[in-house]
């Protein structure tokens, strides 16, 4: 039986598949951003269900499957899959959500 096996995200972690931006143009020129460190922006693949607080309440998530976020420069670990690149880390640590 070979199955195919997905990511999922536990406790109130985000998996967020990054989207490809495209590179300034000057008419027929690509200019790229070189030497520019830039954000990340992703579509949220998976949420998991959330955490207890130091108090003991449960705290859930407030993201959800699909939204498209702009992450940190450094703070996600990137998670090579299936031949994939995806970003993982902290619900906490996403910068904004893009309406």
């Amino acid at each position: 039986m070979n199955e195919e096996k997905k990511v999922k995200a536990i406790f109130n972690a985000v998996i967020v598949k990054p989207l490809e931006i495209q590179e300034g143009k000057y008419g027929n020129i690509v200019v790229p951003d070189l030497g520019k460190e830039k954000n990340e922006i992703g579509e949220i693949l998976s949420v998991g269900p959330g955490q207890y607080s130091v108090t003991g309440e449960w705290l859930p998530t407030q993201l959800k499957r699909g939204q498209i976020v702009v992450l940190p420069t450094m703070g996600f670990t990137k998670l090579p899959y299936n031949g994939e690149d995806f970003y993982v880390g902290p619900e906490n640590q996403i910068l904004a959500v893009i309406e």
